[in-house]
């Protein structure tokens, strides 16, 4: 096998990063540092055509927003630009290969109103070259009586005949003043329609308590899913799945699964259809984890342990090209590893990690209608990634583009697999990245709990951690009990009813790096994300002055708050069981608790974000402002939570390093 670039793509994105140079200085300046990490990467998404010809990716646009390039992966030459968005609140998110010839490209748009973050997406379908752009998503009128939020995802590239495909619509009830034409249609539905006439016929009749529907990849639906709402309209948090036998009509219970409590999600959580099986794949518990089994749909039910894990959760089903063949399942040890069930592709796998064995993180993002064409990406901790295309016919592994191209002269740092004994003597796992070439010994360090809580780190390029890295911190990344991956009794009750032992398993990861000297003493500080952003206010309060400074990005600190926040929203009662009642809600509220925090604070919050309220972190920067603490907040306008912006995030990597620094002696 061969590794070959035959393609300049860099040139034609080269606006969209820094222009590297030959090399990078130790004294590099701190604030062009942050611009290259800061920067967004190259590539949002990327697909490929069925005929396996042309690939279209979502890039940056240097002015701001997005851009679609569609380039010929045959005949080579400059990628092509088809569409643009840089309107204000206005995201183009992914674009997908119905045809050969023409595109389907998501938009998610974002407005304040009533003081709350509303989202909305819409789907277009053009040509891939530009032209004969319409909107997919079906349009609502003057008589709906409400407006459509969800503009349709494509559940099956397949339709009955070549240029449909079936995608998800939201019905929206009509008024019938003064008219006989009114719809009273609603609910969830499914459509298949016609990606360049946009004739469409209805394919499932909308049903009101609808949450999903599943399809067997060739067309067919085979599953679907429904919740009824409380008498206020809010979701139960139990979903009831039924099945259809192969050419039959009627639906047969499947199962259920309850997440009402906010946290673990009990019963058969089905994923994806395999027609040659005529199974349905899904997760489900095993002694306490999540594992992956199969169910026969033929009506007997017959139920298959596929795949468990004795320590961490199986969490992952791994699909492959336009009919979503399901082809193996993944999970995180200290590492994520993949098990094929399609003997050619585990070979492949093998094959792969022979011809890049510096990226051992190699996955397959498309493939075209016959598979023989297979877009792939790889990389490591210290390698932020390339994208790939590969040939089995040839056995060619053509080179397609980095990801951060601005980062190629910068020497990365080294992830590393550890666990730290918590109060209690618990093992917690965590991650440690040391600065390249240090030894380990006396050095500043951060702490950063990921967020979630339903989440967990794992080994990668994490853009954050290298920053810190490369300004000379050390960084540990700790999978606090409350994080997900490692079953039912690690998770605990979720981030917020168990928070005492989530930030005590946090301040511990401060307390061991000192313990080992790894830090230095009295050089410790602080910075989480959303969650995490939480987990960093909430340690000032519980151990004050362990950390000399806190940085909380989108950090949600008030529990009561967030309850409210959601109180006119349709999750609202999976909110309320998530926080609970009791002490532990004012007790855990960072902003209930501000004199308690003695070090400086900084807050980064964008004002479009529809996951953690931005009048959180306004809440929290008043509060420590009435209790004379050193606190700013910096208000990103329009951005939402992950604050996908380079100027915001070089300007808080920046600021977040100079004030570590400050506080630190350093």
């Amino acid at each position: 096998m061969t590794v070959t670039s035959r393609f300049a793509f860099l040139a034609a994105v080269s606006s969209l990063a820094c222009l590297v140079q030959p090399a990078l200085a130790d004294t590099v300046p701190t604030d062009e540092l942050a611009a290259r990490f800061g920067a967004l990467e190259a590539v949002a998404s990327m697909s490929l055509s069925p005929d396996g010809r042309h690939i279209a990716y979502v890039a940056p646009n240097g002015g701001g927003g997005e851009v679609v390039f569609v380039a010929d992966m045959v005949a080579g030459g400059t990628p092509k630009a088809v569409l643009t968005s840089n309107a204000s609140g206005t995201k183009l998110v992914d674009c997908s290969w119905p045809t050969d010839t023409r595109l389907i490209c998501t938009i998610v748009l974002s407005t304040r109103s009533a003081g709350d973050v509303m989202t909305a997406s819409r789907q277009l379908t053009l040509n891939a070259d530009g032209s004969d752009m319409k909107v997919l998503t079906r349009q609502t009128n003057s008589r709906s009586l409400r407006p459509a939020l969800f503009g349709g995802s494509v559940i099956d590239w397949n339709g009955t005949k070549p240029g449909t495909v079936l995608m998800l619509r939201d019905y929206v009830p009509e008024s019938d003043l003064n008219t006989h034409l009114a719809s009273s249609l609603s609910g969830l539905g499914v459509e298949e329609v016609d990606v360049v006439s946009l004739q469409r016929h209805p394919v499932e009749q909308p049903r009101k308590d609808a949450t999903d529907f599943f399809t067997d990849g060739h067309g067919k639906i085979r599953i679907v899913g429904t919740s009824p709402r409380t008498g206020y309209g809010y979701q139960s948090g139990v979903v009831s799945y039924s099945y259809r036998l192969k050419g039959d009509g009627g639906w047969h219970d499947l199962g259920k699964i309850d997440y009402s409590d906010g946290g673990h999600v009990r019963g058969f959580e089905p994923v994806a259809v395999d027609s040659a099986q005529d199974v349905v794949y899904g997760f489900d518990d095993a002694g306490g984890r999540k594992a992956l089994y199969r169910i026969r749909l033929d009506g007997s039910l017959t139920r298959e342990l596929v795949l468990s894990r004795p320590d961490v959760d199986v969490d992952e089903l791994i699909t492959i090209g336009r009919n979503r063949r399901v082809v193996g399942t993944s999970y995180a040890t200290d590492r994520r590893l993949v098990e094929y069930f399609d003997p050619a592709l585990r070979s492949l796998a093998g094959a792969l990690s022979q011809a890049l064995p510096t990226k051992p993180q190699i996955s397959i993002l498309d493939a075209s209608a016959d598979e023989s064409r297979l877009l792939m990406f790889a990389g490591r901790d210290s390698d932020a990634g390339t994208f790939y295309l590969f040939d089995k016919a040839t056995s060619k592994l053509e080179e397609v583009l980095s990801l951060r191209p601005q980062l190629a002269p910068v020497k990365l740092a080294e992830m590393k697999a550890v666990s730290f004994p918590a109060a209690d003597g618990t093992m917690i796992p965590a991650y440690l990245t040391l600065p390249v070439g240090s030894n380990g010994r006396n050095l500043p360090a951060i702490v950063m709990p990921h967020g979630g809580p339903a989440s967990r780190d794992e080994w990668g390029f994490d853009w954050l951690v290298q920053f810190f890295a490369a300004r000379g911190y050390a960084v540990l990344q700790p999978n606090y009990r409350g994080s997900a991956g490692y079953g039912n009794d690690w998770y605990k009750e979720n981030g917020f009813k168990s928070w005492r032992t989530a930030i005590g398993d946090i301040d511990d990861a401060g307390r061991w790096l000192e313990a080992q000297g790894i830090a230095g003493k009295g050089k410790l500080a602080i910075f989480g994300w959303s969650y995490g952003g939480y987990a960093a206010l909430q340690s000032g309060v519980l151990d004050p002055g362990l950390f000399k400074a806190i940085v909380a990005v989108a950090p949600v600190t008030d529990l009561n708050k967030l309850r409210a926040d959601r109180l006119y929203w349709s999750d609202y009662g999976i909110v309320d069981k998530m926080i609970g009642t009791g002490d532990h809600v004012k007790a855990g509220s960072p902003s209930e608790n501000a004199a308690a925090i003695t070090v400086p604070v900084r807050l980064y919050h964008g004002t479009f974000d529809s996951n953690v309220d931005i009048g959180q972190s306004r809440l929290m920067a008043d509060r420590l402002k009435a209790a004379g603490r050193d606190v700013s907040l910096v208000e990103f306008p329009g951005l939402s939570h992950s604050l996908v912006n380079a100027a915001a995030r070089t300007q808080l990597l920046s600021e977040s390093d100079a004030l570590f620094r400050k506080a630190l002696g350093l």
